[in-house]
């Protein structure tokens, strides 16, 4: 098969080796890898984030990893405008653009557009988040549907995410997000990607997640985190998100042991893989799935 005129897509759960394959897929194609992972756009976490190693950068040419401050929230909307302008860089470099990550909202913003949802106030947001907890999921999908019954259909009723992101939008907006989102256009066609999904078996991946999660530790992440706290970055920023950090405080303020930290972090990460799966059955029917074992035969099949 041939994919030098195509925009390449890999994603799959975290510690699925995404970045690896994409460096073998980028040798064998000429082409340039592009960040499409949330907690790897910020400067301040490299081991956390996960980051790609510089020797890798050596090899090919990475974009969008670690350039944003943490001070600074940075949307999908900002990283939809960036993406769009590497694209138009990597191809007149007559190369192969290559997205590698495992935030959903970014490939589902770049193949089907962005929608122009106004910006909903963090407090009014946080008061949803608050109602949900307070109702759990069950009962909070029945109100969500009430209130907008578009999304009886269109939202997985354990999907705790997208419904209450569905709730506060038709609440803030009078408008349901399945109408936003109708009124959406990508500014590709669907022909332009293509789109690979590693399909890593559940047993396999949590251990690889544990193997990672004492890895970081090994290699600096306690004082990764030390350096992170002295810049003193507001609680409500996207990169206190990152799994690691609150858990590494912990220990750093000696209320907690270091094997509590690597199991806290491990169990984190798999529920977070978790997420990333349901997104994926829920939201990446079109990609080719492919199990680990597949793909070095895959990068064989490519001219």
């Amino acid at each position: 098969m041939d994919l030098k005129s195509k925009i390449i897509l890999i994603s799959g759960p975290t510690a699925s080796g995404k970045s690896n394959f994409a460096i073998k897929l980028a040798k064998k194609i000429n082409g340039e890898i592009i960040n499409a992972d949330s907690m790897q756009v910020y400067k301040e976490l490299k081991i956390l984030s996960a980051r790609p190693y510089p020797k890798n950068y050596q090899k090919i040419k990475h974009h969008l990893y670690g350039f944003n401050s943490g001070k600074i929230n940075f949307s999908t909307g900002d990283w939809l405008k960036y993406a769009i302008k590497k694209i138009k860089e990597v191809k007149a470099r007559k190369k192969t653009p290559i997205f590698v990550g495992g935030t959903g909202l970014y490939f589902k913003a770049l193949t089907d557009g962005l929608t122009n949802i106004p910006n909903i106030p963090i407090r009014f947001r946080n008061k949803i988040r608050a109602l949900h907890k307070s109702l759990g999921q069950k009962k909070f999908y029945q109100k969500l549907v009430n209130l907008d019954p578009n999304s009886k259909d269109k939202i997985n009723s354990t999907d705790s995410q997208r419904s209450i992101r569905a709730y506060e939008v038709k609440q803030f907006t009078k408008k349901s997000i399945h109408d936003w989102f109708q009124n959406t256009k990508s500014h590709f066609v669907k022909d332009d990607f293509f789109k690979i999904y590693i399909d890593y078996p559940r047993k396999e991946l949590i251990q690889r997640i544990n193997k990672r999660a004492e890895q970081m530790i090994e290699i600096g992440a306690i004082n990764e985190v030390k350096r992170f706290l002295k810049l003193k970055i507001r609680k409500d920023k996207s990169v206190n998100k990152a799994i690691g950090i609150h858990e590494i405080k912990e220990y750093l303020e000696k209320t907690k042991d270091i094997s509590y930290v690597i199991e806290k972090i491990s169990i984190k990460t798999r529920q977070y893989a978790k997420r990333q799966s349901t997104w994926a059955r829920g939201n990446m029917m079109s990609w080719i799935k492919l199990p680990p074992q597949d793909l070095n035969k895959f990068i064989k099949k490519i001219k």
